[in-house]
């Protein structure tokens, strides 16, 4: 992934935080249907927000890891049980992507 800027984030932040999260890992983890999930939203949304609603803080931040490491993601942003990941897509379909399309 490439190095962001201090503005990059900020703006990437900032159009996180006008989304819903889009999936939800709740105690089963992240199963394959899960990880399918998550790799369709990145494909089309690009930038999306993810709900882990499991245990300690430590096991949402091991969770938060493996996600982007799966992935191939990044992480923009992590507040509570609630993280943005990036992931940029080849060719982003303007109707879907969040960094495209206005909000």
């Amino acid at each position: 992934m490439s190095k962001k800027t201090k503005p990059d984030i900020k703006q990437l932040r900032a159009i996180g935080h006008k989304l819903n999260p889009v999936v939800t890992i709740a105690g089963k983890g992240l199963s394959e249907t899960v990880s399918a999930e998550l790799d369709r939203a990145l494909t089309d949304h690009e930038l999306i927000k993810v709900k882990i609603a499991v245990g300690s803080r430590e096991a949402r931040a091991a969770l938060a890891e493996k996600i982007c490491k799966q992935t191939g993601a990044e992480m923009v942003q992590s507040i509570g049980s609630v993280i943005v990941v990036l992931r940029r897509s080849a060719a982003p379909d303007p109707r879907l992507s969040n960094l495209i399309k206005p909000l």
